[in-house]
């Protein structure tokens, strides 16, 4: 698999939303998982916390390029809630996510039209309010620098990393001062040649590996 391609965002923490359709309650809970095992898990628990919703719809998108996807209507009529759902996932272009909408039935009959319409809603409502983590596949920059110089380094980094597409490390203490930035290979050149500008040519980065690393938005 070609490092260099692009991958699908996910989300940063869980988020939650309700809306209320002709009395119905639909309370939807997005939130970010490792695993179908952990999305089970999730859905488990929301089930057992709102366990008098007359339905828990869910859908779930896992796996590094979303190629694992499972929806479930839960006594809905079929493809009213889940696929819709997961049509709003995919949209969204996320993976590594499950949504649960539990919903609440508030005595009027929606028709099929209308539960596409307000499970659609439901996530895609949640969803405008997730803060969104993006994969990128980018490689690990290391810079070694006196104690002296750290400071001065490390605030160029900070204030560099969004404009080189990249995101700092942690930074290592020891004999030197060990900095870390990963960076997209297309601009490891530049990181380079600001470094080299800044320090009189004394700072020399060394590329190492490449990995897919989560990017906050």
């Amino acid at each position: 698999m070609a490092l260099s391609r692009r991958f699908p965002a996910t989300i940063a923490e869980i988020v939650e939303h309700e809306i209320v359709i002709k009395r119905s309650r639909f309370l939807t809970t997005v939130t970010p998982v490792a695993s179908p095992e952990e999305a089970d898990a999730v859905v488990a628990a929301i089930r057992k916390r709102t366990w008098d919703a007359g339905h828990h719809c869910t859908a779930m998108i896992t796996g590094l390029l979303g190629d694992h996807a499972r929806s479930s209507d839960d006594g809905e009529p079929a493809g009213t809630a889940g696929a819709p759902m997961l049509d709003v996932l995919r949209r969204r272009g996320l993976t590594d996510v499950v949504a649960v909408v539990a919903r609440y039935f508030g005595g009027v009959k929606l028709g099929a039209g209308g539960l596409v319409r307000a499970y659609s809603s439901a996530v895609s409502e949640t969803l405008d309010s997730a803060a969104l983590v993006r994969r990128e596949a980018l490689r690990r920059v290391t810079i070694e620098v006196s104690h002296a110089d750290a400071g001065r380094c490390e605030n160029l980094l900070r204030e560099r990393a969004a404009g080189f597409g990249a995101t700092l490390g942690p930074t290592a203490y020891g004999a030197v001062v060990t900095l870390e930035l990963w960076v997209p290979d297309a601009e490891l050149a530049r990181v380079a040649d600001e470094l080299a500008a800044a320090s009189a040519g004394r700072i020399h980065p060394i590329a190492g590996e490449e990995r897919i690393v989560d990017v906050p938005l």
